[in-house]
């Protein structure tokens, strides 16, 4: 008998469907802080085991003398924060804000990483235009284990 027919879905099934959610959310999330605020810093978005999903951000260390915030130095604050509660979550999912010279604009970067193993991740291609922003299709991505890789 297989999980269709007895109405319980498979622990990868279940696995791709979180992974799908957080990497949904976190998307959303950041063309929501994109249209809203015409751009945004690292974030990630957790799937706690009660199947709530909740926004992680840090505070960036001050901008240099052109304005610039680290964000490769957020990154690596989220991802220490992320490590010290992994337990308590399903799933995790970081976004973050990329060049994309192979469309010649920017982009939207985020990777999802699943306690039992999986791993998603997708760009979304976008330009500012006169309107707001024009978001292209999603594309999958590649992307390694950063949480539970131990």
């Amino acid at each position: 008998m297989n999980s269709r027919t007895n109405g319980l879905e498979s622990t990868k099934e279940h696995e791709l469907r979180e992974l799908r959610e957080t990497l949904g959310a976190a998307l959303a999330t950041a063309q929501e802080h994109l249209e809203q605020n015409g751009g945004f810093l690292p974030f990630a978005v957790t799937l706690a085991k009660d199947s709530e999903l909740r926004i992680v951000f840090v505070t960036p260390d001050e901008p240099d003398h052109e304005g610039n915030v680290d964000t490769d130095s957020m990154l690596a604050d989220i991802l220490e924060l992320l490590r010290q509660n992994r337990d308590e979550y399903s799933a995790v999912a970081i976004a973050s804000d990329v060049i994309l010279p192979e469309h010649g604009s920017d982009g939207i970067h985020a990777a999802a990483e699943h306690r039992g193993g999986g791993l998603l991740a997708a760009v979304v291609p976008y330009v500012r235009t006169a309107e707001g922003f024009a978001f292209e299709d999603a594309e999958a991505d590649t992307d390694e284990a950063l949480l539970w890789v131990d």
